[in-house]
């Protein structure tokens, strides 16, 4: 019978090339380190845009609530002094729109859907307004309610006024409609 070298008798030899390897290299001393190249120069932003839907809303909250003969949801930072009133006279089912300070001529709605001109009048009373009143019914109560987002109203010689369309203008004109 033929026999075969043991394990034992093979070990040294293995141990052997195990033990034949390559010195380490000496490695290369890292270079030292580039400055950094100056940042670019950051971009002048772009000009802001005039357009209504690019320009921030106007500080404050809508309220709803009762009053004398209707509802009416107030815009602003105080109920009190709001910047713009949406009111409901059921009796008539008619919606005004308010807002403080003298002019004449037209109140422009802008939103999402387009713009509308509505004739606006002069109110008296504790201080002056501008009034535009529409009938419950008129579909562009509906463009204000829908628009994305927020809507604006513009009168000659008033700032333009910048507004959340939340649910407190919806429920006004459903108010109205009955």
């Amino acid at each position: 019978m033929r026999s075969f070298p043991s394990f034992a008798a093979a070990a040294p030899v293995l141990v052997l090339l195990a033990s034949c390897v390559a010195p380490p290299q000496q490695s290369a001393q890292p270079a030292p380190p580039q400055p950094l190249p100056a940042p670019a120069p950051e971009p002048a932003p772009a000009p802001a845009s005039m357009e209504w839907h690019d320009r921030p809303v106007a500080a404050g909250n809508w309220t709803y609530g009762p009053e004398a003969g209707g509802t009416a949801a107030r815009y602003g930072s105080s109920p009190a002094a709001p910047l713009l009133i949406l009111r409901c006279d059921p009796a008539t089912r008619r919606i005004s729109v308010t807002r403080p300070g003298a002019a004449q001529g037209s109140m422009t709605i802008r939103t999402s859907y387009g713009a509308m001109a509505w004739p606006a009048s002069g109110a008296s009373g504790a201080a002056p307004q501008t009034v535009a009143t529409r009938a419950a019914s008129d579909p562009a109560l509906d463009q204000i309610a829908y628009s994305r987002g927020k809507f604006a109203v513009e009168v000659t010689g008033l700032a333009p006024l910048i507004l959340p369309n939340w649910a407190e203008i919806s429920r006004v004109i459903e108010d109205c409609r009955g």
